[in-house]
């Protein structure tokens, strides 16, 4: 049995992030991961260029049962402290959309920047070892299948439940009860939606078609791209919404945002009568979509807006500027960018990130019940809280 000052579990974002912060600090830490090899779910990020962050990271861009939470953490360790090193590396970087950062050439290039800063940290990275049971006396003990570590703290940093094909467990939040922690029961995040047959009618022969929409549901609201698919939508604007949809409650979406569809089409009965509603809609929206729009949904958009009244045409203004639909559900963990929920941070100290009433115990990065936006957010919550707890382990 060898002894170390901390053991991480989970070689990802947040685990490499902290094991590498602790072992800076002078601490001997011990990295374990099931997988053969680290950060597998950083080299599938952003499309295999990894978004690391974003400039705009704010708490208020992460949902939480307690929203203020994250507020410290975030401060503590910043996106600029994150970019300045990634630039100490010399990784070249680009802005793609509000505030979102990729690398030019790979993510390959982030996980190589963590391996290099937990080697400076002197870490003992041991993939493909296998967990088998963690206790805790006058220190944790960790067994696992090549044998049992021990150390005074411990972080758990395997992540939550989502994308499952990647290794993704519950082992975390396993731990986190077994050591009396409450978990906000976890969901699927930033995931695409299904629907119902009647919609699928619309939305199946449509799948790789994509719109700027603003997507709603309660207060939340964002204006990005929506995608349609086999099972329903996706894209951006949908995955953002998703995380802030409630069981059951319905979503409404803009199709043409920032136009007042019923002046536009009224202008356009008077400029172009002769012209078919749907090669009207066709200005503004995919023609794939306003041909199925008139074939399964609004069939009198075959005719000549000419010949639609005042009243018709306000009636496909109102479907276009705010159509309500119930989604059936998810395409849950398998699609999911993240979890939602987790270890509940009523058990957690938001500057530390450890367990009140578990000494030496400590909860990190996606299996926190903090859960960012779409856009790197999720990666600077990563960054942020394995950089905090690396600074009390």
């Amino acid at each position: 049995m060898t002894g170390y000052d901390a053991i991480v579990l989970g070689a990802g974002a947040a685990g490499m992030m902290c094991a590498a912060s602790a072992g800076q600090r002078g601490r001997r830490v011990l990295l374990l991961d099931h997988a053969e090899e680290p950060g597998k779910k950083i080299l599938i990020s952003g499309g295999g260029r990894c978004n690391f962050t974003n400039r705009d990271t704010a708490p208020d861009r992460f949902l939480s049962a307690n929203p203020h939470f994250a507020r410290s953490a975030l401060s503590r360790y910043t996106a600029q402290d994150f970019i300045a090193l990634v630039d100490r590396h010399r990784i070249a970087h680009h802005e793609k959309t509000l505030g979102q950062l990729f690398c030019d050439g790979s993510s390959r290039q982030i996980v190589a920047l963590l391996r290099a800063e937990c080697d400076a940290g002197g870490v003992d990275l041991r993939a493909g070892h296998r967990i088998t049971n963690v206790s805790r006396a006058d220190a944790f003990t960790v067994q696992t299948d090549h044998g049992a570590f021990t150390a005074p703290a411990l972080v758990l940093a395997t992540g939550g439940l989502s994308i499952p094909k990647m290794g993704a467990t519950g082992l975390s939040l396993d731990l986190a009860r077994r050591f009396g922690l409450a978990v906000v029961e976890p969901r699927p995040a930033l995931v695409p939606l299904t629907f119902g047959e009647d919609w699928l009618a619309l939305m199946r022969p449509l799948a790789g078609v994509s719109l700027p929409v603003e997507a709603r549901t309660g207060r939340a609201a964002f204006r990005e791209a929506m995608l349609f698919t086999h099972r329903g939508l996706s894209g951006p604007a949908i995955l953002q919404v998703s995380s802030y949809l409630a069981t059951g409650a319905p979503i409404t979406l803009d199709l043409l945002p920032g136009t007042d569809a019923a002046s536009w089409l009224l202008s356009r009965k008077r400029d172009r009568p002769r012209a078919e509603a749907r090669t009207v809609l066709a200005e503004h929206l995919p023609a794939r979509l306003a041909n199925g729009l008139a074939e399964t949904r609004l069939a009198h958009l075959a005719r000549p807006v000419g010949e639609l009244p005042d009243r018709a045409l306000r009636d496909v203004a109102a479907f276009l500027n705010a159509l309500t639909l119930k989604p059936a559900g998810t395409e849950g963990y398998a699609k999911a960018e993240v979890m939602a929920g987790g270890v509940d941070t009523r058990a957690l100290d938001p500057r530390t990130l450890a367990a009140r009433d578990v000494p030496g115990l400590h909860v990190i990065g996606e299996a926190v019940d903090v859960t960012g936006w779409l856009g790197g957010y999720n990666f600077q919550w990563a960054w942020s809280s394995g950089w905090c707890a690396a600074q009390s382990v």
